[in-house]
């Protein structure tokens, strides 16, 4: 088409209007793009729930626009492949055939590609949250056309599906959120160990945290724990009665009666009183038999504090029942199941295992730090 408006006449600044605003229209759509659809409906909900307050406001403008994404899809490319075929129309009534086809691939590729993607990949939030209005009317306008069309691509590639992480994928985004990691990220070693333990613990099994039978300091039921000063330092309580262990296990070698306690006799050790704990919650243990490997008692010494509940220093029996602190040993509302008889004990296992795995670094009691000292 020949050149039909001259320089300066009222027609020319309308066409170079429209000219402008044809190629502003296609680099916003060609931006929003690249913007709206780098953003995954995970992304935009973290932002939304967590993020600050600005980012909060852009992601709850963003979601309802971005929740059909076939549909924007659609919508955004069917806008910008129309305001870039129709430039050169208005072009060729200013310019010559060439010289409208390299204006028009100047223009399109500088304005309507390079710089509005460019801008659009570090500020999309920013900017999608302005124009999501804008957005809204066009696939209003749009949607006779691009409705089929997101149905289609529904059909053939299906939904997308969220972005979420595997643990593993998961345990690797947190450690590089760590500051050691040099990324700009906020956690310390600790919290990154702590959560990485976390997501490991499903692997774990009982094995992996217990300390094996074979390495454990036993006792027998019926045996008899000496007396003990009341000011003897914790240390040297469990290295005259556990060997220097923090923890003992307590087993039945045979099937006998339980015997009663030994009365309390005359030692420097006056003040020391025994309180008897039934683990298992039931009868009183003078009445009934060791049975069952899990029916163990134990023995406590406390300080005794001048109450008046032991009268001569006569020791009295406390039971523990059922109903104070039942939950420690309930999972999922049920208590632990009854193992039988003949079943073979590998190994011990304490909170303190599992809180160690969980923290993937050994805590330390007083008596490990006494052992440490010296």
């Amino acid at each position: 088409m020949a050149v039909e408006y001259s320089c300066c006449e009222t027609e020319f600044f309308v066409h170079i209007l429209v000219i402008v605003l044809l190629v502003l229209f296609a680099g916003l759509m060609s931006g929003l793009t690249l913007g709206l659809m780098s953003l995954s409906l995970v992304d935009l909900e973290v932002l939304a729930k967590s993020g600050t307050p600005r980012d909060k406001q852009h992601a709850a403008k963003i979601l309802p626009v971005v929740k059909n994404q076939h549909l924007l899809l659609c919508t955004l490319l069917i806008c910008n492949a129309a305001a870039m075929e129709a430039l050169p129309i208005f072009l060729d009534s200013l310019v010559t055939a060439w010289g409208a086809i390299l204006i028009s691939v100047t223009l399109i590729l500088l304005f309507g590609e390079i710089i509005p993607q460019s801008v659009c990949s570090r500020y999309g939030l920013a900017i999608g949250a302005a124009v999501a209005p804008m957005v809204r009317i066009l696939v209003w306008i749009c949607f006779p056309v691009a409705y089929p069309i997101s149905k289609l691509l529904d059909y053939l590639l299906g939904h997308r599906h969220r972005a979420l992480f595997r643990r593993a994928e998961l345990k690797t985004l947190v450690d590089l959120h760590g500051n050691e990691a040099g990324k700009g990220g906020e956690l310390t070693h600790d919290e990154t160990t702590i959560i990485a333990g976390a997501l490991e613990l499903t692997e774990k099994t009982a094995s992996d945290a217990m300390t094996p039978i074979s390495e454990t300091f036993t006792i027998d039921v019926n045996a008899t724990l000496d007396r003990v000063a009341e000011t003897m330092p914790l240390y040297d309580i469990l290295n005259e009665f556990q060997k220097g262990h923090s923890h003992m296990a307590v087993v039945v070698r045979q099937s006998t009666k339980m015997m009663t306690p030994p009365p309390p006799t005359q030692s420097p050790a006056e003040d020391i009183k025994d309180v008897r704990v039934d683990i298992d919650g039931e009868k009183n243990p003078l009445d009934k038999s060791v049975k069952t490997k899990r029916s163990l008692h134990k023995w406590k010494s406390f300080p005794n504090n001048g109450s008046k509940s032991f009268k001569g220093g006569t020791p009295r029996s406390k039971k523990w029942t059922k109903n104070m602190y039942s939950d420690i040993l309930q999972i999922d509302g049920s208590p632990l199941p009854k193992l039988p008889e003949e079943e073979e004990a590998v190994g011990v296992i304490t909170m303190e295992d599992v809180i160690e795995e969980l923290l993937q670094e050994e805590i330390f009691d007083e008596t490990d730090h006494h052992g440490e000292d010296s």
